[in-house]
């Protein structure tokens, strides 16, 4: 079904029905035939689904592997033991993971419940689902559509499209018009009869384009290529040891023992786990500020974000119509206030005035509140509307004044109405008043003009002459240039009500009222920290070029104006348009369909605002600028939102007036609907990145740290004096190395975060510097140990010499994981003790490790012996130390890049 005029016995013929609607018989046999007006649900990620997701990681696999080694050469503890912390990972994952697919299985809200259908010649109220072709709907003012459907009977109907066009302007019905699933009846009522249901509706149709394969974030793919990268070195390791064993004559038993150490001890056995517990803790923060992360591991790519694509309506602005200004006596009065919450005043020349002094003033507001079909009620501590945006700002208007709609009408009852029309472009109602009939008037301000031959000034009507209407005029062009909407509006004492034409004759012109969707209070200040972190916004909107221009203008988005520029090296069929394009930072969809696609992806990274676009140019927005490198957020509440919300990296829906089909498509849900939130979530979004990169290099630095000493201790000392044990090595990777982690991975935002360009979403987590403070810090904790374990006497009591080994690289957690708590500043200018998690954390391990080796039980497992206090000094001296040197490294090494 698409807009048009439709035939209607032609619409009844083809549908089997009538204006009588149909009887049960038929509706049974349509549920059969077109199934439940349904829109078919994504499919959701099972339990299951989430449980196999946990053995992607390749990490999983190289520990189960050496697990069951461990079980072919009898090794029944280190099987059990490794098998017993994989099976922890895997469930922790499982757990959080699985948390989040559940938050958003409560948003269902696309489509009303319930609506009232006429079937066998009555009304009756059914679930929305249960709508078939043929069914006749009877809508009035505040019913969403559930199907499809043509008009064959109206008054002075008019429906809110914005779900689907982007269109914040209500368009008007009439009978033979098509109406469409997912809109909103904002004025007058209607029966229409039901051509499409379910999937074959305008809104099924928009709902299929989002049906694509869901794709990698960039953090999965880094995260995968590093467990696979980490995966191999461990394997590749083992293999050479266990073959250079091997081929020395070394006990193929004793080789393959050690081979499962240094796999155990290449392998960051805590890395899914922190990882895990870094994004979950990431999305509840997210979650106390209002925005429901669906999918966990798309938190850090808010972070890597440099571009945001969002909708207008709604989003930027408060989809709230507001009368900002009205020229009444040839003079501007302003209000203050805005949105649909009648509080504010009224302003002449920056001071402020009461307009129920002023008699023509006073008029105009009563006019715009009693020629009016919306509705204002205070229910509790809310303000509740109801109708036409437009209307609805106009009552707000009036009351502000202390003029209510509702005690207006009991001293002006209405007895006549002349409904708006596109044609005329009027409204007109006719009221009585002591006995007297008074007509009000408003529409398009050269329309009004028209019917009108005198104008009321300080209460004096005068006649409208031509200079008069030449200044209003212009007043209406220098408004209209601004992007506000303009009404005029009239009034005429005893009409003649004989026909329509003669009650919108001989008015007098009262003045002009000026209205705007107004920005949302907390946009521009969000749309500047978007701008100092490197974040380009990009309005796009199915409302005209001129009103977004304004809007742009009004929140700061034209600071990107500098990236403006005609693209150099490229051939463009019609520059002048490509000129103008590019001057404004701003393409029409029309102007968009004439480009193709190279020109269009050359314009792309040039353009700040889309207007009067489908959702299918949103779509091919989207690609263009992934295709550029560009990682792009898509915010929006409409269903025409909805296939850019799922091709883009991070879809971001309205929480309040998103739709179904949009929070299902988005990776991210806003609770409070407020811009500033997303600056808020791309702020923690760098953080959980960048804790990421600390955690990741700690951690690796520590497996390198046992992966380097277990090698050079064969080559230096042969086989028979390996350092640590396998179980010593996984005992040390995951109780004492998985707390400090998960402390670094937890560590609040650092100030100046939002101060740098966003990270390049190609850069690895182990960039060139990471990877230079892995190495060398390994080295340093290596050699470090090694000595230890050199001084002790291994030939002569290896068991303690392992101990102070083990001891040593322990203690190490005490002092060395605060040196990574920034990779950029020293912990002396952080403090020691500003992360209490952290503390927490190294506490417990370190307690935890002490139990290892003084519990009998334990020892005995661990092979460790209990260390005197004596003995103590020399790994919490050595540990000390290797974190100074630590220190040193991180500054010596800030300029790699």
């Amino acid at each position: 079904m698409v807009e048009g005029s439709y035939q209607i016995e032609e619409v009844f013929a083809s549908t089997g029905s009538s204006e009588e609607g149909l009887n049960e018989a038929q509706v049974n046999e349509r549920l059969e035939r077109y199934g439940m007006n349904l829109l078919k649900e994504t499919k959701r990620n099972t339990a299951r689904d989430v449980l196999v997701r946990q053995f992607r990681n390749f990490i999983i696999w190289v520990l189960i592997a050496a697990a069951l080694l461990s079980l072919l050469v009898s090794e029944v503890i280190n099987f059990w033991v490794i098998m017993a912390i994989t099976s922890i990972v895997i469930v922790l994952g499982f757990f959080q993971e699985y948390r989040a697919e559940k938050a958003m299985e409560s948003l269902q809200s696309i489509v009303q419940p319930e609506t009232t259908v006429i079937r066998d010649g009555k009304p009756r109220k059914i679930k929305t689902r249960d709508v078939v072709p043929g069914d006749v709907l009877a809508l009035e003012s505040g019913d969403k559509v559930p199907a499809d459907a043509v008009v064959f009977e109206s008054t002075a109907l008019r429906l809110d499209e914005s779900s689907l066009t982007g269109e914040s302007n209500p368009v008007g019905k009439t009978r033979s018009s098509g109406i469409f699933a997912g809109t909103q009846v904002v004025h007058g009522k209607c029966r229409a009869v039901v051509v499409n249901t379910g999937m074959d509706t305008r809104l099924g149709q928009i709902a299929g384009l989002i049906q694509v394969e869901e794709e990698e974030t960039p953090l999965q793919k880094k995260i995968a290529a590093l467990s696979r990268s980490l995966a191999i070195l461990a394997l590749v390791a083992s293999l050479f040891t266990f073959g250079l064993g091997l081929f020395q004559g070394a006990p193929p038993e004793e080789m393959l023992l050690i081979a499962i150490a240094l796999a155990v001890g290449a392998v960051p056995e805590g890395l899914p786990l922190t990882m895990t517990l870094t994004l979950g803790f990431g999305m509840r923060r997210m979650a106390q500020h209002n925005a429901i992360i669906r999918k966990m591991l798309a938190v850090e790519t808010l972070g890597s974000t440099d571009v945001i694509c969002t909708d207008k309506t709604g989003t930027l602005t408060r989809n709230e119509m507001t009368v900002e200004k009205i020229l009444v006596n040839e003079n501007l009065i302003e209000l203050t206030g805005s949105g649909y919450i009648p509080e504010g005043g009224f302003l002449e020349n920056g001071q402020r005035t009461d307009p129920g002094t002023d008699a023509t003033a006073l008029k105009l507001l009563k006019a715009i509140a009693l020629c009016n079909n919306s509705s204002l009620q205070k229910k509790g501590d809310k303000w509740e509307v109801l109708g036409d945006p437009t209307e609805i700002a106009l009552t707000v208007a009036a009351a502000k004044a202390d003029l209510w709609k509702d005690d207006l009408e009991d001293v002006y009852p209405r007895i006549k109405e002349v409904v708006f029309t596109s044609e005329r472009k009027l409204m007109t109602t006719v009221h009585e008043n002591e006995g007297d009939t008074v007509s009000f008037t408003k529409g398009a301000p050269e329309n009004v003009l028209e019917g009108c031959d005198t104008i009321e000034l300080n209460g004096e009507m005068v006649p409208l002459d031509d200079r008069m209407r030449s200044n209003i005029m212009e007043k209406n062009l220098q408004f209209a240039s601004a992007a506000y909407r303009v009404l005029g509006v009239a009034y005429q004492d005893d009409p003649d009500t004989s026909s329509e034409a003669a009650i919108e004759d001989h008015m007098t012109f009262l003045g002009l009222v000026t209205m705007i969707d107004p920005p949302r209070e907390e946009v521009k200040e969000a749309m500047g920290s978007a701008l100092s972190a490197g974040i380009r916004v990009v309005m796009i909107t199915g409302d005209n070029q001129e009103t977004a221009k304004a809007i742009g203008g009004n929140i700061g988005l034209f600071e990107y104006r500098q990236q403006c520029g005609l693209p150099e090296g490229v051939m463009f069929r019609d520059e002048a348009k490509i000129l103008r394009i590019v001057e404004d930072c701003a393409v029409t969809g029309e102007e968009l369909d004439e480009l193709d696609d190279e020109e269009f992806e050359e314009l792309a990274e040039h353009i700040n605002i889309y207007a009067r676009t489908m959702p299918e140019q949103k779509l091919r927005i989207v690609k263009a600028l992934q295709k550029k490198g560009h990682i792009v957020a898509m915010t929006g509440d409409g269903v025409n939102d909805a296939p850019a919300l799922k091709k883009a990296d991070i879809g971001i829906a309205m929480g309040i007036k998103g739709t179904d089909v949009a929070k299902e498509s988005s990776v991210m849900v806003l609770q409070d609907d407020n811009f500033a939130t997303i600056v808020e979530a791309v702020r923690r979004g760098r953080a959980i990145y960048q804790n990421i990169e600390k955690f990741t290099t700690y951690l690796i630095s520590r497996n390198f740290t046992e992966v380097i000493l277990i090698l050079m201790g064969i080559t230096l000392l042969g086989f028979e004096l390996v350092p640590l044990l396998a179980l010593q090595i996984l005992f040390i990777n995951m109780f004492s190395e998985i707390m400090p982690s998960i402390g670094l991975g937890l560590e609040a935002p650092e100030d100046g975060i939002m101060d740098k360009d966003p990270r390049d979403p190609g850069e690895r987590i182990l960039n060139r510097r990471n990877l230079v403070l892995i190495i060398s810090n390994a080295l340093v904790m290596a050699t470090a140990a090694l000595l230890v374990f050199v001084y002790n006497d291994p030939a002569g009591n290896i068991q303690l010499a392992r101990t102070l080994t083990f001891a040593t690289v322990v203690s190490m957690i005490l002092f060395v994981p605060s040196a990574f708590r920034s990779l950029d500043r020293s912990i002396f200018s952080m403090g020691f003790f500003s992360n209490r998690l952290m503390v927490a954390g190294v506490t417990f391990s370190f307690l935890l490790t002490l139990s290892a080796m003084y519990i009998p039980f334990l020892s005995r497992i661990f092979e460790l012996v209990p260390l005197d206090l004596q003995q103590w000094l020399l790994p919490l001296g050595v540990a000390f130390s290797a974190m100074l040197i630590i220190e040193v490294l991180k500054a010596v090494t800030k300029g790699v890049n």
